[in-house]
């Protein structure tokens, strides 16, 4: 289960990739713009924002977090359904896929078929996190790798979900598209209080550490939780009031080409 509260934390710095993400995508009078895996939708709004006059539809798994996403203002249309059983319409200029396919094994090939559905001339853009092995996701696995958890928690964890940018750009230049890839690691300045959890811990809560809380019961999440806040403590020092946290992420805008039309 995704909590939506729990995800909008830190909504400045896990918006600052869609932005930037969406910056390369030069559209002028899209159709239809998609936003796969679309969250609370407050991201969503901003494509409605860019293009008021395309119809823009957000989509997510978590019933949640599109019920959060109702309950804006905003001229979209939010509905609960899987990315892997979603295809293009006909008029889907635009594709946004903002920090989901690391949860989608096989997304390589997702993108290869959604690449080729979608018409000549679509934009298709994604931002996944590469920080895989980063100290977070490293103290993460060895945690999860003591014995009171290790039978639950090894099977949840991946050490490499996504690929390099030259990887994916190698997948769509090999059906016909256009490829701009790159990555950049942020490094985000998080404020840590004396009575209040390690920032790089509340920034997990809302992300890595969902399934592992939905394995544990009360009591193994609260010792997990505890063991998984000293290594972070030692891997991310507080100094000067904050925490600084790297965190690389992988970008993808790819154009679909004539080989559509041709085929």
């Amino acid at each position: 289960m995704w909590d939506p509260t729990a995800y909008l934390r830190y909504g400045d710095e896990r918006s600052r990739p869609f932005h930037d993400l969406l910056a390369r995508v030069d559209a002028d009078h899209p159709r239809r713009v998609v936003d796969l895996g679309c969250g609370p939708g407050t991201l969503t709004a901003v494509l409605a924002a860019r293009w008021p006059d395309s119809r823009v539809v957000g989509l997510d798994s978590s019933p949640e977090m599109i019920a959060r996403a109702t309950a804006l203002d905003v001229p979209v249309s939010f509905q609960v359904a899987d990315v892997r059983d979603w295809r293009p319409d006909p008029d889907n200029d635009v594709v946004l896929s903002n920090a989901v396919l690391q949860w989608v094994p096989g997304h390589r090939d997702l993108l290869v078929r959604w690449a080729t559905e979608l018409p000549a001339g679509a934009w298709l853009a994604v931002q996944v996190p590469g920080n895989f092995d980063a100290p977070s996701h490293r103290a993460l696995r060895e945690v999860a790798g003591h014995p009171p958890w290790r039978a639950a928690l090894t099977p949840l964890l991946r050490e490499a979900p996504v690929a390099d940018p030259a990887d994916y750009a190698e997948s769509l230049v090999a059906v016909g598209c256009t490829v701009d890839a790159w990555e950049t690691t942020y490094v985000h300045l998080l404020a840590a209080g004396p009575d209040s959890a390690h920032p790089v811990l509340t920034w997990l809560e809302g992300t890595a550490l969902r399934p592992v809380r939905a394995a544990l019961d009360a009591a193994g999440w609260s010792a997990f939780r505890a063991a998984l806040a000293v290594r972070l403590s030692e891997a991310y020092p507080v100094r000067h009031g904050q925490v600084y946290f790297p965190f690389r992420r992988i970008f993808l805008v790819a154009r679909t080409g004539s080989a559509q039309e041709n085929s």
